[in-house]
Parts: C-alpha cells; sequence; structure tokens
C-alpha cells in the first residue's frame, strides 16, 4: 500500500535516535515514507492505527517488551502481507530466526543497500 503520496510507508523501529534519523533518511531518500517508532510497542501501536504500512524495518537488539526477532515474529502473525527487514551490528542471525520471507541487513548498512533491499520489496507501489 502506498502513502497518500503515493509512495510506500516504511516503519522503522530503532531505540537508538541518531540510528533511527540516519536510517530513516536513507529509507525516504531511496523514495519512500517513513513512520518511525522508537521500541515495539510504539510499533505495534502505529501498526494498529495505520493501514498503509508496507515495510517494516526494525533494530533487533532493542529494550522493551519484545527485540526486533519477536516483534518480526508478531508482525508477520498479525499482519502477513507487511515485508520485514531487521538489523544488527552485534547479532548474527541463522536460518528460521526470522519469520518466512524476512530480509536480514547488517549494520552498518549502506544507503545503496536500503535502496536496493526495500526496492525490492515494495515492488509496483
Amino acid at each position: 500500500m502506498a502513502s497518500a503520496v503515493g509512495r510506500p510507508v516504511v516503519l522503522i523501529v530503532e531505540d537508538e535516535w541518531l540510528l533511527r534519523t540516519s536510517g530513516a533518511e536513507m529509507v525516504a531518500d531511496a523514495g519512500f515514507e517513513v513512520v518511525e517508532a522508537g521500541n515495539a510497542d510504539e510499533a505495534i501501536a502505529i501498526l494498529e492505527a495505520r493501514t498503509d504500512i508496507r515495510i517494516v524495518f526494525t533494530d533487533i537488539q532493542m529494550p522493551g517488551s519484545m527485540d526486533g526477532l519477536r516483534l518480526a515474529r508478531f508482525v508477520r502473525d498479525r499482519w502477513p502481507p507487511i515485508e520485514l527487514v531487521a538489523t544488527s551490528g552485534r547479532v548474527t542471525i541463522t536460518e528460521g530466526d526470522l519469520p518466512e520471507r524476512g530480509v536480514f541487513i547488517p549494520k552498518p548498512y549502506t544507503a545503496a543497500t536500503i535502496a536496493e533491499v526495500f526496492g525490492s520489496l515494495a515492488g509496483p507501489p
């Protein structure tokens, strides 16, 4: 689903403000509308309030009620069409850690990687 301005919407879930801001800038530069959350609870509230989120881009290590892997599984169960991208600079992902169709991007990621991965997930607007 696309936003009112016709761009696919990405929800970035990152507890570190600087990383969230940097990631949001890269995602926006890649042609997406960005919505930001500082933890899984904020992300779930946003997902419950909006029907236009196309991709959830979550850090794996976060404080709060659930980490990024649990959030990814929750999103896959509750909103199956939403694409999932997880990132971490400290955690290594193995097969089965992410739900089906989940993608892992290690930190530090580049704007080119963001554009490529998100562009392939979003498909046509």
